[in-house]
């Protein structure tokens, strides 16, 4: 069982000048306390359930070189970009940019976008929903077409790249693995099991469900279900003692996760009780999971 920590929010006791020490800290504790991956969501402003629009929200691809100049091993990705965001060519440069600075450390974490909010306030077109999921899907070829490098045009009905040419090339081999966020049952989950080395799922009753309709997807494919990592993004309400976050990893690995993420509230510790459970998580999750 893998162990990760997202970073929702930087509203941190002292104001904008304590954000880089505060999340800097997290990021070498997280790192040297043996966690697998480290985790910011890329938004622009604020999410609905965390915070106002107005609190503070850092790029997030900036504070990942930022952590990444600071840790030596962890892993780091977002969680997730919305694929409306970015240009798919310079999207994957920016994670190969980060992958060869961390020493082959990134992911691609990516959805369909939905925030409006943001993306009306700095401009951003905030196409329908069916056309956002065909931009997911030329992105994610795009990228597969860049890491193998592959530098014959794109022609797709959303983007076109005379010659997507990425050099340096990515460390991580074959590529910084790719992770789709999201639990729709006709579209997302069919697009992890055709692109995807993983999948993010919320901690929740619905969980076992949607791991079915993704072996489902796979069957379909022709991929092994195996071969993607079930990710999970999990919540604790008060801060946890080890004993009760081991007892929710167990649960976790029982039904089907391979690794788990939990997002960082604040005010809690959860850093370092994520790294004094791993002991005993290794104790009771079964070997290779």
């Amino acid at each position: 069982m893998r162990i990760g920590l997202q970073v929702p929010s930087f509203t941190f006791s002292g104001g904008p000048e304590q954000i880089g020490p505060v999340f800097g800290r997290m990021a070498r504790e997280a790192d040297q306390g043996g966690l697998h991956s480290f985790w910011v969501m890329d938004h622009f402003f604020q999410i609905r359930g965390v915070g106002s629009a107005e609190e503070p929200m850092l790029e997030g691809y900036s504070a990942l070189a930022y952590a990444a100049a600071l840790t030596e091993r962890i892993t780091l990705g977002t969680m997730v970009t919305g694929v409306t965001y970015r240009h798919p060519g310079i999207l994957v440069k920016t994670v190969t940019t980060l992958d060869v600075l961390s020493g082959g450390r990134a992911w691609l974490g990516i959805g369909a976008a939905w925030n409006e909010e943001e993306s009306r306030g700095l401009g951003v077109r905030f196409p329908p929903v069916a056309e956002r999921f065909e931009r997911l899907e030329e992105t994610l070829r795009i990228a597969h077409r860049m890491w193998e490098g592959d530098e014959s045009a794109f022609e797709g009905r959303h983007y076109a790249l005379e010659r997507p040419l990425n050099s340096p090339p990515a460390l991580r081999a074959p590529h910084p693995p790719i992770l789709i966020g999201g639990g729709g049952e006709k579209k997302t989950l069919r697009f992890v099991a055709r692109y995807a080395d993983a999948c993010n799922l919320f901690d929740g009753d619905e969980l076992p469900h949607k791991l079915e309709v993704l072996r489902g997807h796979c069957e379909r494919e022709g991929r092994d279900y195996a071969e993607i990592e079930k990710t999970s993004l999990g919540f604790f309400t008060s801060p946890p003692s080890a004993d009760e976050v081991v007892d929710k990893i167990g649960g976790l690995a029982e039904r089907g996760i391979d690794h788990a993420i939990f997002s960082q509230s604040t005010g809690q510790d959860l850093t370092g009780v994520l790294a004094a459970a791993l002991p005993q998580i290794e104790k009771i999750v079964p070997a290779g999971r």
